[in-house]
């Protein structure tokens, strides 16, 4: 935390959490997030839809991070269609966990950025776990955009700290 402190002296602390689908991002975002007082956003929400990595990631610089109005529109899973506005107070800190959160977009804007890494299959045994299986169909798709993305954006050699295997 002393260099999350060190690195936002005069500005906000933003830090990003990436990393594929069952890494862990939640669960390291969600123990963060109260340490350093900070606002707490998931990409999850506001992914429209399946096929919404780059949706979702654009939407950390284009709103979640800008200085006026800063905030995000819930995504309604259910209705398929965006949902209600969450303000976001442009002095507070903020966590910003997901698939995408960390493009070069989006790490000009924060402090600090981490990547988890961890082995495929225990990944896909976590997802099924915390999921129930309710979404083992939607595994490719999802995980094509992940290699479109990190092909791209290359998260991992813009994070100041790497979790996980090297």
């Amino acid at each position: 935390m002393a260099a999350i402190s060190s690195a936002t002296a005069g500005q906000r602390a933003v830090v990003l959490i990436d990393g594929r689908s069952g890494a862990g991002k939640t669960v390291l975002a969600e123990a963060l997030a109260p340490r350093l007082g900070a606002q707490l956003v998931s990409l999850d929400d506001l992914y429209p839809g399946w096929e919404g990595l780059e949706a979702g990631s654009d939407a950390v610089h284009e709103t979640v991070l800008r200085a006026r109005d800063p905030g995000w529109t819930r995504w309604d899973w259910a209705a398929a269609r965006p949902a209600e506005w969450h303000p976001l107070d442009p002095e507070r800190a903020i966590v910003i966990e997901g698939c995408g959160a960390l493009s070069r977009a989006n790490r000009a804007l924060a402090a600090f950025g981490i990547w988890i890494e961890l082995d495929a299959d225990e990944r896909r045994r976590r997802s099924a776990d915390r999921d129930h299986g309710r979404f083992d169909r939607y595994w490719q798709l999802w995980a094509a955009q992940e290699d479109a993305f990190i092909a791209r954006e290359r998260p991992r050699e813009l994070a100041d700290v790497i979790l996980g295997e090297a």
